[in-house]
């Protein structure tokens, strides 16, 4: 019996073929027979069965319906690969597949086929080769679920933090501190984080000076807008606290201190996360009707097609799927 059991199985995205999501998709399953057992790889077979043979994965690979090994990798077969590309070149074929690859699986994943989809890294430039024209996995998919509000959260073991803005320049990013802006967050954290973990959480917020200003010396932005907000947040019955300094705060949280951490800008958050789990972080998008994670890296051309991509941070993103659908299950 599997370690993982699921009502229904985890839908995987083979990601852009030019870059390392086929690679690390096929390593992390092929090298867990219980990941194998309880999910579904949405991609090309036949270019999944070229690149483990190139690769020497050990693994059969069978289309959704068939099973003749016990430990096999299960692919639902788009067939959308039939144009010729390169590793580590963008193009409108991969960037085409990689948007189908999503479409499918959330569409499984809204009509119940599964539980949750983990994502491989796609491409923008490619995306945008075929006219897809979101920037990423996270506006995609909130289109395709017709999520109005979503945010984007990084898991890493017990370090967990929700993200208040994302790819901005810092000057802009500092911007977005406001009281406003950080009532959103935090109210909408705390919902989200508690569907999710089935438990009430601790959240706190990350200052945006060193030392949190250290009261006023080095900044005005936790007292003008931070620290109301929070005020704010705690009269609304949320166990939020803050702000803390940047440079403790998410070893706290990592420790075990706090649930979560409201970061204030991109960096600020993926630093502490790739510094502790480099590798097996995992990107959970807030919000959305369905479960979705993904790795914590790129599509990594430079690297494609050479045999040593790391599978770690997919097959964290799997197995936090099939968790957190465990848990939403429960």
């Amino acid at each position: 019996m599997s370690e993982y059991p699921a009502a229904s199985p985890i839908a995987i995205t083979m990601g852009d073929a030019a870059g390392i999501g086929p690679e690390v998709v096929l390593k992390a399953v092929a090298g867990d027979a219980a990941l194998a057992e309880v999910s579904v790889v949405v991609g090309d077979i036949e270019h999944l069965r070229s690149l483990a043979a190139e690769l020497g994965v050990e693994a059969e690979i069978v289309g959704i319906s068939e099973k003749r090994s016990d430990v096999c990798i299960r692919v639902l077969d788009l067939k959308n690969l039939g144009e010729p590309f390169s590793h580590g070149v963008d193009s409108a074929v991969t960037g085409r597949a990689a948007s189908e690859y999503i479409e499918r699986s959330v569409s499984g994943c809204l009509s119940g086929e599964f539980a949750a989809v983990a994502t491989a890294p796609i491409s923008k430039r490619s995306l945008a080769l075929a006219g897809v024209d979101f920037p990423g996995h996270t506006e995609f998919i909130a289109h395709l679920t017709n999520t109005p509000r979503v945010a984007m959260s990084f898991f890493a073991g017990n370090l967990r933090v929700v993200l208040l803005s994302t790819h901005l320049p810092l000057v802009r990013a500092i911007q977005q501190v406001t009281k406003d802006n950080l009532i959103d967050l935090i109210s909408f954290s705390a919902m989200q984080l508690e569907a999710l973990l089935g438990r009430r959480i601790k959240l706190a917020v990350a200052g945006l000076n060193p030392h949190a200003s250290e009261n006023g010396m080095f900044g005005s932005e936790e007292a003008d807008e931070i620290i109301p907000a929070i005020e704010y947040c705690r009269g609304e019955c949320i166990d939020v606290s803050g702000p803390y300094s940047p440079d403790t705060i998410f070893l706290r949280c990592f420790r075990g201190e706090f649930d979560a951490v409201i970061a204030l800008y991109h960096d600020q958050a993926t630093i502490p996360v790739k510094s502790i789990g480099f590798g097996e972080g995992v990107n959970v998008t807030l919000g959305l009707p369905i479960i979705r994670t993904s790795v914590d890296h790129g599509t990594a051309y430079d690297i494609a097609g050479k045999g040593v991509a790391d599978p770690s941070s997919m097959r964290s993103a799997i197995r936090l799927a099939l968790e957190l659908s465990a848990q939403r299950s429960a």
